[in-house]
């Protein structure tokens, strides 16, 4: 074994590991292939956060792009024994920070791990590596007639594992749920480079404590996630119906949801999109979308048959009960798609007006009016432009903050009113993230909403895994 891989090559320095720069990527260059190794200044800087650029960040020591578990395995190792911290990443679609970088520490992406392993139809699972796309693996299962319920925003470029590792919900996470709904089991490498197998590939199972539920949501600070099973329903017997309402306001909208919580339908999906975003959206792709209304509310019901029609229908009365100026229908596949296609957009035609913070606060459904109105007087006080995206259904908004590129007394702005929505929010009884995580950005709320004694649980749960502090550090709890 070499010296690096021994530890010789960090001294000690008041009970401290002073981590030898080189003598680690020289070590990484020995165990893995000169391509899986970067260290070059440009992609070190593009690899330093994720979508997270308002987080703080450091340029890593090393990216290195994991092929196979032994990577995995190698990296940690050499980690543990160097006094070097890993930070995971899958493709950095987060936005708490989550996958940003840290001062002596290496990116271990699993970016390059895209092998789906198994898919079994007849007990309704698949297994795959944590670099597998979302939509590459709801392609791959739809071929055999199966269903991945799951579906971030980012679907089309975000991985299983980094879904997994952040608890990632999506549009249709009101009726179907999110990640951990989902995940039977998970292959994990610990701080120390062991590997381990968690939870099952049964439809039932109570063997022990529930580690995967555990790991899933950790971002990456108990263990890093080098696959994943994953339970999925069948393909067939929904019949998607869209209902798209325009309102005059966004506390309209708001009331709309409320009515529509209330009424006892469960929509499979149910958005709001505010004028700053339909303006973005439709700027950027011309997709026709409504003009002078003030917000859309777009909801989805899968029901067969006539109890989709009923739902659909009463959906639609509920909307203009509320206040709504218009609703339009829509059956077809391809329609139902075009209605719901600027919902997906809405986050990158926003980037490109400046520089998003992004929020991702969830309240109790009742208080989505509430909440939004606190939101617009947030943006008032601090004289801000906030965009409003919301997976209304389930209370888990996201206001989108944006501030000119270079101004910094508006990036300033921003950032106070990031805070006064995470208080307002903790106020009417919810919590700071709904689905992205805590990552960076959310440490002061968090902290604030768990409180000492439950942040010291978290704490002793990192000593007992991860007692050098490897992986992720700073991460997901306020330590």
């Amino acid at each position: 074994m070499s010296d690096a891989a021994s530890g010789n090559q960090a001294a000690s320095v008041d009970g401290r590991q002073v981590v030898d720069r080189g003598a680690v990527v020289a070590e990484l260059q020995r165990l893995l292939r000169a391509d899986q190794v970067v260290t070059d200044a440009a992609a070190l800087a593009s690899y330093a956060h994720d979508d997270a650029e308002w987080a703080p960040f450091e340029l890593p020591l090393a990216v290195v792009l994991a092929e196979h578990e032994e990577d995995v395995v190698a990296v940690v190792r050499l980690a543990a024994a160097s006094g070097v911290r890993v930070v995971p990443r899958g493709a950095g679609t987060g936005l708490s920070g989550g996958a940003n970088a840290v001062a002596d520490g290496i990116v271990l992406s699993l970016e390059r791990m895209t092998r789906i392993v198994e898919i079994d139809a007849a007990e309704r699972f698949a297994v795959a590596e944590a670099g597998v796309i979302n939509d590459t693996l709801r392609q791959a299962v739809a071929e055999q007639g199966l269903w991945y319920p799951p579906d971030p925003a980012s679907y089309r470029i975000s991985t299983i594992g980094g879904n997994a590792a952040t608890n990632a919900g999506g549009i249709c996470c009101v009726k179907y749920g999110v990640t951990r709904d989902y995940v039977l089991g998970l292959r994990v490498v610990l701080a120390d480079g062991e590997i381990v197998d968690l939870g099952r590939r049964t439809a039932k199972g109570v063997t022990g404590y529930d580690l995967t539920a555990l790991m899933v949501g950790s971002e990456g600070t108990l263990g890093v996630i080098t696959q994943v099973t994953v339970k999925l329903l069948p393909l067939a017997g929904r019949e998607e119906r869209a209902i798209v309402g325009a309102f005059g306001s966004l506390v309209a909208a708001g009331d709309a949801v409320a009515a529509i919580s209330a009424s006892g339908i469960v929509p499979s999906a149910l958005e709001i999109l505010d004028r700053t975003c339909i303006e973005a959206v439709d700027a950027w792709q011309s997709l026709g979308l409504p003009h002078g209304v003030d917000t859309l509310l777009l909801a989805k019901v899968d029901e067969v048959g006539a109890l989709g029609e009923r739902n659909a229908a009463s959906v639609a009365e509920l909307m203009t009960g509320a206040g709504a100026l218009s609703v339009e229908q829509a059956v077809d596949a391809d329609e139902v798609d075009r209605l719901f296609v600027a919902r997906r957009l809405a986050y990158p035609a926003l980037e490109r007006l400046g520089p998003v913070l992004t929020e991702d606060v969830c309240v109790p459904r009742g208080a989505v009016p509430e909440m939004l109105a606190r939101i617009q007087s947030a943006a008032a006080e601090y004289d801000v432009v906030i965009a409003n995206i919301a997976h209304a259904g389930d209370g888990n908004l996201h206001p989108l903050i944006i501030a000119p590129e270079g101004d910094d007394a508006a990036k300033a702005r921003a950032k106070l009113a990031f805070d006064r929505i995470v208080d307002e929010c903790r106020a009417l009884g919810g919590t700071v993230t709904g689905e992205h995580g805590v990552g960076l950005l959310k440490l002061p709320g968090a902290r604030a909403e768990l409180g000492d004694r439950v942040i010291a649980m978290h704490a002793s749960i990192k000593q007992a895994l991860d007692p050098r502090g490897t992986l992720n550090p700073g991460k997901a709890f306020p330590g």
